[in-house]
């Protein structure tokens, strides 16, 4: 996608070899149009899979998923990091370690979300090494509901997050597959 792949050149940060910083329009500051055309994108990608729920993770999986949900016209569900007094029982639950954040966390979706009927299209703003597709993916499982397929706003193909998610029988679509980071520079894989 020729428009992320320029908003990445012109405002991501490369921090090092193995975490590029876009919080200009993705992870912190969120662009709305260049979120919707990733909903459309995502959306036309998938648009033969009769979804009926879109899953992401709090908090960066929620613009892009939003607006995918808003192009297919079905409901978005995230999975929470933290408990809460009114997310407390009748949870489906996973482990997920977060590469930049260097901890481990319990997500969790209220089991009343996702039927065993629902075909599930997974959202998230990265791929790296698959943790969070992985965490995501037990908790559709965990449900019954099948899984459509992945849709990842920027992948980093030089981690192993695509082959563990492929040797598990999925679908990856990627909008910005990076090659490298090194020398501070994104390098597109061809």
């Amino acid at each position: 996608m020729e428009a992320l792949k320029k908003e990445i050149e012109a405002e991501g940060i490369v921090l090092s070899n193995e975490v590029l910083k876009v919080d200009t329009f993705l992870n912190h500051q969120i662009q709305p149009a260049l979120m919707f055309a990733i909903g459309k994108e995502f959306a036309q990608r998938f648009a033969d899979q009769g979804i009926t729920k879109i899953v992401t993770l709090e908090s960066s999986g929620i613009a892009p998923a939003v607006m995918t949900g808003l192009a297919l016209q079905v409901p978005v569900i995230f999975a929470r990091k933290r408990k809460s007094l009114t997310l407390q029982d009748h949870l489906l639950t996973a482990q997920v370690y977060s590469f930049t954040k260097q901890t481990s966390s319990e997500i969790a979706i209220a089991e009343k979300f996702l039927a065993n009927t629902d075909r599930v299209l997974i959202i998230d703003d990265f791929l790296a090494h698959g943790e969070a597709g992985l965490g995501l993916a037990e908790i559709v499982k965990q449900a019954g509901a099948t899984i459509v397929g992945f849709g990842i706003v920027i992948e980093k193909s030089f981690q192993d997050g695509r082959s563990k998610l492929e040797a598990q029988g999925y679908r990856v679509e990627s909008l910005a597959r990076i090659a490298s980071l090194e020398n501070g520079k994104v390098q597109w894989l061809v």
